[in-house]
Formats: structure tokens, sequence, C-alpha cells
């Protein structure tokens, strides 16, 4: 392999302000993480300690093997919305007995953990990550069902949960629920579709109608425990497969069932990793605060892939995407990484080729944002930039082998789909502080809103004031930069959070590993691909 020489110097004013800029975001976004990790705030959290019971993140800490890391999933999720940051649920990824599992935990210091249209936006992505690589699902269950006050939002696209439960059970994904509260209402069908239920004696209950509910349906009196406590449903109803004497118990059983799973990974082994030649500390210093300004994705790369070493594909045809080979944490990976922000035709065809090369060769992708997009204007459209953008997307949609995408800077148009964007199912997507994404940039966008406008009035033959032009232009450049921004994405779960640029290997060698439980295998064929 080659080795990345490296030609970034860390003390140059541009690398000082660039870091500078990062740290100042890092802030910001570290800000409101903790937001996320406080819950319910105080109050709540010590009226749930009171009654003798574990938090949400103290559950998973027991849950795993001691010293794993947790690959925490969309902790922004609900950030700008009317509900509090991390959407009263906590997702990742971690491992339990040696199994790499996808942990979704209710957070019952919120609202008593009830879900609202961001909970399930964020739980159907971690079932989704636990179908897409063959993970087992461990539900940690406290919650009293849906936050009735927006129903309407939640009803109809939250009864997709249950079916992937039982899709994922029918694929041969293990689900496993431990109960620790209440699971009500719709909620009764977490444990009632799992494969493998705990619940914990005089503190679960599950039941479809409680008894106030039961008493106006029915006129039937009852109490919690005879109507869905843990006793009931592990000698009566049968819904319980294990009753555990207190949460510490249900922990543990919950790590025995994972134990006795025999799950095995299906993908290939990872080589011995070697680390980067390169500091990844300087990883806070390479892209620059004003997106316009390019920087060299070879300097992440020199940072991130094993031994800095890396194995470049037509490093002379289409320069402004390096495209190449390398391995991260002992997997192989093919890179796709924008350099000068623009894709031509060259760079779009460059990027349908290594694809396909990288499906023949079962090798998993790695694309590493900075795109304003394909290339516009009567040149380029004559030459071909649609079916040349629309070959580089075909090939994008079509390869089956797993694909991570991390946004490190602009990701606007069709450049954000043909470099595997979220809509084009990445196994996982990640951004950085730096990074923005939208249709196109604040400036363009408010310019082509004005031309418009300006075309219009003139049509009708109507007076179109500069000054109105000006505040137009003011007012949408503000909002589309707003709406472009790491925190407004990330909490509507558009990625799977932000996370700290000198932390790229290693949750890329995480996820690396997580996609790994899954077969690794290129496709067969791609669409017809017009020349």
């Amino acid at each position: 392999m080659t080795v990345l020489r490296s030609r970034l110097d860390p003390a140059s004013p541009a690398c000082t302000a660039a870091r500078e800029a990062m740290l100042a975001k890092l802030a910001e976004i570290d800000a409101e993480h903790a937001k996320a990790l406080a819950g319910g705030g105080p109050k709540y959290t010590e009226r749930h300690r009171s009654r003798g019971k574990l938090l949400a993140r103290e559950r998973i800490e027991l849950l795993l093997d001691p010293d794993a890391p947790f690959l925490e999933l969309s902790p922004l999720a609900a950030w700008g919305s009317d509900h509090p940051v991390g959407a009263s649920v906590v997702t990742g990824v971690g491992v339990v007995e040696g199994v790499e599992c996808v942990v979704v935990a209710n957070d019952p210091t919120v609202r008593g953990g009830a879900s609202n249209p961001w909970t399930g936006r964020k739980t159907m992505r971690a079932v989704e990550i636990a179908e897409q690589n063959r993970m087992p699902l461990v539900n940690l269950v406290e919650s009293g069902g849906a936050d009735l006050s927006g129903q309407s939002e939640i009803f109809i696209p939250g009864g997709r949960l249950f079916r992937d439960l039982t899709r994922l059970s029918a694929a041969g994904v293990p689900t496993i629920a431990l109960v620790f509260g209440n699971s009500t209402a719709g909620g009764a069908y977490v444990p009632g579709m799992s494969d493998h239920v705990v619940m914990v004696r005089e503190r679960s209950k599950v039941f479809l109608g409680g008894p106030p509910l039961v008493k106006m349906a029915t006129g039937e009196e009852s109490d919690d425990e005879s109507l869905g406590g843990a006793e009931m449903h592990a000698r009566v109803s049968g819904l319980a497969d294990h009753l555990a004497d207190d949460e510490h118990d249900a922990l543990r059983i919950g790590r025995r069932i994972v134990a006795r799973l025999n799950h095995r990974k299906r993908g290939p082994s990872p080589a011995r990793p070697a680390d980067p030649l390169y500091d990844p500390e300087e990883l806070a210093g390479i892209v620059p605060d004003d997106l316009r300004t390019p920087f060299d994705p070879r300097e992440v790369l020199a940072r991130i892939l094993d031994g800095s070493e890396f194995d470049e594909f037509k490093p002379a045809y289409g320069a402004s995407l390096v495209t190449g080979w390398g391995r991260l944490h002992g997997h192989p990976v093919g890179v796709l990484a924008n350099a000068q922000g623009v894709l031509f035709s060259e760079e779009s065809q460059k990027a349908a080729q290594f694809i396909q090369l990288a499906d023949r060769a079962d090798t998993p992708l790695l694309f590493l944002h900075n795109t304003t997009g394909y290339m516009v204007g009567k040149e380029y459209e004559q030459g071909g930039i649609i079916k040349h953008g629309a070959m580089m997307i075909n090939a994008v949609s079509n390869s089956t082998v797993p694909h991570l995408s991390v946004l490190m800077g602009a990701s606007y148009g069709a450049g954000h789909y043909g470099m595997c964007g979220r809509a084009y199912d990445p196994r996982f997507l990640f951004s950085w502080p730096s990074a923005k994404s939208a249709v196109m940039g604040p400036e363009q966008l408010a310019g082509v809103l004005s031309i418009v406008a300006r075309a219009s009035a003139h049509a009708k033959g109507r007076p179109y004031a500069d000054e109105d032009d000006a505040a137009m232009r003011e007012a949408v450049e503000r909002q589309i930069e707003a709406e472009s921004l790491p925190l407004f994405l990330s909490g509507r779960v558009y990625d799977d959070g932000v996370i700290d640029p000198r932390d790229t290997r290693t949750v890329l060698g995480l996820c690396l590993s997580a996609v790994h439980n899954a077969p690794v295998r290129g496709a067969d064929g791609f669409g017809v691909f017009r020349m």
C-alpha cells in the first residue's frame, strides 16, 4: 500500500483558526448533549431513584460487558421541537456477552417514558439498524405508551414498530424485552412481539388497558397486579418467560439470554489493525470555518486509516473526487471523498466504476462528504452531466455492500444523494459539527428566488423594489442557514449523531464491526447506465 504523507501544518494560522472554530461548535453540541443526558431533570430523576429504580443509561451500562463501548445513536433527536432533546429514549450499539446488540431504553424521567413523534423516529431507526446488520435487539422497557396529546402524529406511523419486531424475528434476528415498569396500551406489544421477555416482580405492568380504561370500557373493577403484573404474566398468561427479583436480576437474566443465542457474525473477520501515522487530534483543524475554502480529504484519511495507508484509484482523472482502498480497524474499505466540492462528469463516471469494483470485491464503502453538488451550466448540460450524475446515483442505489457516510463539510443538492445521503440507506451516517446540508447553499437559494420573483414581477408589469428583494434574500439566507446545520438535521434524525472529528476512526471502527454481523456481499447487477 501507499503511505499518505501529510502536508498539514497544525501550527499554521489556517489550522489554528479552523481548530478554534471547530472547538466552539463542539462546545455548542456538548451543551445540547448535556440536555439529553439530564433526561427529565433533577426533580424527576430523584423521584425515579426514590422508587429504587435505575436510570436508562445505568440500565444500559449494567447490561453491557464491563468496559465495553456504547455507540449512542441520535442523542440530539427532537432538538428544536416542542419535545425534550433525546426524545425520551436512549438508543445505540453495545456489546452484551461478546455479542453486538442494538439497545433501546425508554427514559421514564421524561414524561414517564411516553412516546412522542420523535421517539418513534429514533426508535424505528434503531430497529432498522438491527435489521440491516442482523444484530439482536434488546428493549429496556418502561413507558406509559403514547403521549396522548400528540396521538395524531404517533398512532398511524407508530404501528410500524410492532410490524418491524415481527419481521426481525422472522428474519432470525433475536428480539428481547426487559420490562422494568409500565408497558401499557400499544406499548404492551413490545414484550408481546419479542422472542424473549423478562419482567420484574412487583414492578412490571403490562396491559392493553389499565384499570381506569377497563372500568370505562367494561365496567370491570381490577387492580394493576391481577390485570397486568409480572407474577400474573409469569404464572397465568405466560407472557413473561422469566420473572426477575429486581432490576439487577432482570439485567443479569437478559445477559444470559444473549449468551445463549448462539449468535455468530456472518461477515469476514478483520485483519490486525495498525494505528494511523498522524495524530487524530489534528482532525479538529482540517475543515475551514468557511466551507467555500477547499481542504484535502487525504489529510483526514491519513488520520483515520490503518497505518495511514491508501491506494488511490484514478488519481489523475476526476480529481475533485478522491477514491481508493484502505483498511480501518482491520476492515477493508473503499473510500469516496470529495476534494474540491463540485462533482463533474469525470468524477461521476469514476465513482460509478469504483463502486462497481467495490461490489465485485465485497468491500464496504466509506463516503466522506464535502460537495456543493453536480456542476451546472450549458457546457456541462451538453456534456451529459445529468446522465453521468445519474450513473453515479444508480451505482450507489444498487450497490449492496455496506455503506458508511460522514458529512465533514458541505453536502448539498443531488451531490448529497450521489455520496450516499440518508435517503440512500447508508448503514450509518454521522455528521461533524462543521457539516451543512440542504438543497443548495443559502446564498444560491436566495439568489434563485430573487431572480424568479423579479421575472414574475416584470411579466405582470409590477415594480420590484430593491429594498424588498434585499429583505427577502436576507430572510431566506437566515432560514436556509439554520436548517442546514447539524443540530437541526440531527434533531430530525437525518443522521445518527453529530460526532467529534477526533473520534471518527473509533466511531467508524465500531460501525464496521457492527455491519459485519451480516454477510458482506456485492451486487450481482446494476440498473441501466446511460452512456
